[in-house]
């Protein structure tokens, strides 16, 4: 040492350690403070290059507001639901998803609807247009329908012509048209092969008239339904019973007359008759004799 030097006390060696472990229990005690995320950053964008540091200076000055959340909240769902939209959703004709009939019909059946009374009242036709009603249809189906029947049936041959005259049949016109086919008037003025015309024809033979002039015809012996025959017998003073006679009229309230052939002695009657089955076709059989009211053959 020089002289000059002034003299240092040295601490010793014990109060050197307790110095050091009071500084350590300082320490200890003492909180840290957290590192806040900007230090963070801030430290790692100063180790960053410094073009990195620009792209994210630059980046980070675009903060998403509120108004370009909701934008994004709208626009994007319209997007993708205007790219998935089918094609035929636009397709002409089509009118709309689910296709526009089954649409109406779910509207249709979801409408109450309330007609007034009135609308019985309305008139049938609007802007010249007539409508045609369920009947008036009917009817012209009807029409149309009979006279392309009668056009194609009435004709030789058809079915409703009897191949032959049957046997017994005296009738002359047993082969005409009748009139459920368009046919017409036999010269007795009633229709062809009607019972009525078939019982005037046996009582003109029976009086020996078998042509023209005709004794008896519609106009001096009985109209043209068979129901009313038995008051036309009366209105004319001819007789009427319940006994039957050969050559009398057999007459049935469910309007059909027949020609009485026989009277038979078991108390039955056989007649000849035709139409009797709506068929217009000659036909004979027996019944009871008290089934019918008996006319007698006219003076």
């Amino acid at each position: 040492m020089n002289g000059d030097d002034p003299i240092v006390a040295q601490p010793s060696r014990r109060d050197a350690r307790r110095a050091e472990e009071a500084a350590r229990g300082r320490r200890a005690a003492a909180p840290v403070p957290p590192v806040a995320p900007v230090a963070k950053a801030t430290a790692a964008a100063s180790a960053a290059p410094a073009f990195a540091r620009v792209t994210t200076a630059s980046r980070g000055t675009r903060r998403a507001g509120p108004m370009r959340v909701l934008a994004t909240v709208l626009v994007v769902p319209a997007i993708v639901g205007t790219v998935a939209l089918p094609a035929y959703a636009f397709a002409p004709g089509n009118e709309g998803f689910g296709g526009a009939t089954a649409f109406r019909d779910a509207v249709t059946g979801a409408q109450e609807l309330d007609v007034s009374a009135l609308a019985s009242n309305a008139p049938l036709s609007s802007d010249a247009y007539t409508v045609t009603t369920k009947a008036e249809i009917d009817r012209l189906a009807e029409e149309a329908e009979a006279a392309s029947w009668a056009s194609n049936i009435n004709r030789g041959g058809a079915y409703y012509t009897p191949a032959q005259q049957a046997p017994g049949d005296d009738y002359p016109w047993w082969n005409e048209t009748p009139d459920d086919y368009g046919g017409g008037l036999s010269p007795l003025r009633y229709y062809f092969r009607e019972c009525v015309d078939f019982v005037a024809w046996r009582l003109n033979r029976d009086a020996g008239v078998t042509s023209a002039p005709w004794k008896w015809d519609w106009a001096n012996l009985a109209s043209g339904s068979a129901w009313a025959w038995a008051d036309e017998w009366v209105r004319h003073g001819w007789a009427t019973s319940n006994t039957p006679i050969v050559g009398s009229v057999a007459w049935f309230p469910y309007n059909h007359v027949a020609y009485v052939q026989s009277v038979n002695s078991d108390g039955t009657v056989t007649i000849e008759e035709y139409n009797q089955n709506s068929d217009h076709s000659y036909h004979v059989r027996t019944i009871p004799a008290g089934s019918a009211l008996f006319l007698y053959p006219p003076a």
